[in-house]
């Protein structure tokens, strides 16, 4: 198998990468990105299966000729909103199949309705398959399948828990960054009320989750919002949240009312938050049972023809004091790039064999067997035994 890897030395593809040259399925991967001396760099690093070459995405013939003879084309090139699409479309023509971590609910939407083409040419094509939305669709997928009837779909993070790595910290234009600014600015999409809404993000929502006290998550626009819907059409609700202490939120509101108005342009925002989480420090938390989760899928339905809901989270609090330090260094790159790592190993080995374009729920990944495969990924990473994060994914019911 061989795999082009378009942005695979940023941020966020590097992490992947790392993970999927030990694959012994894959033959090949090359590393592709605008500035070569980069994408050098960070192969030389990698095994000898590993090589690099310079491509800018904005040329489509150079973009279909680095394709070619390529098994699968993972994308990792940001912001989603301008290359998504364009780069899937490519994918699709050049006979590969595809996967990406695409967090941009514009661009999910244009792929999605890249189905049919891409079934007509027999290519598989999962988008959206990281954290979130990647994780987050697995975990209310797990959620949804606890219930009888499911009306409502919320997934959500806690945005006190994200951090970046050193080379995201460095670019000038981090792709991270300007994706948080483009969600939480103008309006968003999410599903309410049985219909499709465009609304202002960061509005407040009230997360009844099972086992906790109620909690207020923040819209934020992202693709799980629009997927589900697509799965579950009886759904009325799919929201994408995020939470964290109230002062990131003033600030973070602050920030967003100046872009809205125009008194601060996002390029300046970006570089603003950027700032801000060079100069920011961990802060402590109390232990507290009630504390919403890292990462959560949340269902609400019916069971036995009673209203019940159910929730699969990611938690920081696993009983081990050890490991939950550990898990508290699990940075964005990590919780991102390893289940894409994952689901390019699924790919190359034929587990995902699905055609079409494909949303994480879209029941082609065994979601509970993804996670823990995730989570074994990560303690390599981390340095720990296999099974050390497996106790960190939580089922909790209303019943």
């Amino acid at each position: 198998m061989k795999i082009l890897a378009i942005g695979g030395c940023g941020s966020m593809g590097r992490y992947a990468m790392r993970a999927a040259q030990n694959l012994s399925s894959i033959d090949k991967i090359v590393i592709a990105d605008i500035d070569k001396e980069s994408a050098e760099s960070f192969a030389a690093t990698l095994n000898q299966k590993v090589s690099a070459m310079q491509l800018d995405v904005n040329d489509g013939n150079a973009l279909k000729k680095a394709m070619k003879d390529i098994n699968i084309v993972v994308n990792t090139c940001g912001p989603y909103f301008k290359f998504a699409a364009p780069i899937l479309k490519a994918a699709i023509s050049s006979g590969c199949n595809y996967i990406d971590i695409c967090d941009d609910w514009e661009p999910t939407i244009d792929m999605m309705q890249l189905d049919a083409e891409a079934k007509s040419a027999g290519i598989s094509a999962t988008i959206g398959l990281g954290a979130s939305p990647g994780l987050t669709n697995l975990m209310a997928l797990l959620a949804i399948r606890e219930l009888d009837e499911v009306t409502t779909v919320y997934t959500g993070w806690d945005i006190d828990g994200i951090s970046l790595d050193e080379n995201a910290m460095q670019q000038s234009e981090n792709a991270a960054m300007m994706h948080g600014v483009e969600q939480m600015t103008g309006q968003v999409k999410i599903f309410k009320d049985g219909i499709f809404k465009m609304v202002k993000p960061l509005q407040k929502v009230i997360v009844d989750y099972p086992g906790l006290a109620m909690f207020n998550g923040n819209i934020f626009g992202h693709p799980e919002a629009v997927t589900f819907p697509y799965y579950f059409p009886k759904l009325k609700n799919s929201i994408n949240l995020a939470h964290g202490n109230y002062a990131d939120f003033i600030t973070l509101k602050i920030i967003m009312n100046l872009v809205n108005l125009g008194l601060l342009s996002k390029i300046k925002a970006v570089n603003l938050f950027t700032f801000i989480e060079s100069k920011g420090s961990v802060q402590t938390k109390q232990k507290n049972i009630d504390r919403p989760p890292v990462m959560y899928g949340f269902a609400h339905g019916l069971k036995n023809g009673i209203p019940a809901s159910a929730g699969v989270c990611m938690t920081s609090e696993t009983g081990n004091s050890d490991i939950d330090e550990q898990i508290k260094n699990i940075g964005m790159g990590e919780i991102t790039g390893i289940p894409l790592a994952c689901g390019i190993k699924m790919l190359a080995e034929n587990c995902i064999n699905q055609t079409g374009v494909l949303a994480p729920e879209a029941g082609h990944i065994e979601p509970y067997k993804f996670i823990i495969d995730v989570f074994e990924e990560i303690s390599k990473v981390l340095g720990l035994p296999n099974d050390s994060l497996n106790d960190s994914i939580q089922i909790t019911r209303s019943w």
